[in-house]
């Protein structure tokens, strides 16, 4: 492997990070409309929810683990503990008070809630599959 595809791969895979959201979006759609189609509009819009929780989760998450990672390599920025501690656990409340006000308001919007939680799990999927394909397809 010589140093242009060296950099070409770094490059390539850099890019995941932003990729992944796009991969989710496109699958949150694809499915909650399929959903809609298929089970009725309560358990779309549980999935729906479920998808904009994970989602937000995620971003949440990519930004927590940054901020450790400014933190632990004492980068000029630096977040304080309470505040990445507070994104932190504030994310789990959100995603716990919204599975109560689904849950309240129809339960069998509550399976296409849990459904759409998996949301980061098909958006990695999908980056593994693409990267596969890009892997065999181009050489990266």
């Amino acid at each position: 492997m010589n140093v242009s595809t060296e950099t070409r791969s770094e490059t390539f895979y850099s890019g995941a990070v932003a990729r992944i959201p796009r991969f989710m979006i496109v699958v949150a759609l694809v499915l909650t409309l399929s959903g809609w189609l298929r089970f009725g509009w309560r358990v779309a819009l549980g999935f729906a929810c479920g998808c904009a929780i994970a989602y937000l989760n995620f971003h949440w998450l990519e930004k927590v683990v940054s901020a450790l990672a400014d933190r632990a390599t004492s980068s000029e920025y630096r977040q304080s503990s309470r505040g990445i501690v507070f994104r932190f656990l504030v994310r789990y409340f959100l995603m716990a008070l919204a599975g109560y006000a689904i849950f309240s308001v129809s339960p069998a919007s509550l399976y296409g809630l849990f459904a759409g939680l998996f949301l980061p799990v098909a958006g990695i999927a999908c980056e593994a599959g693409y990267e596969l394909y890009m892997a065999l397809a181009r050489g990266l």
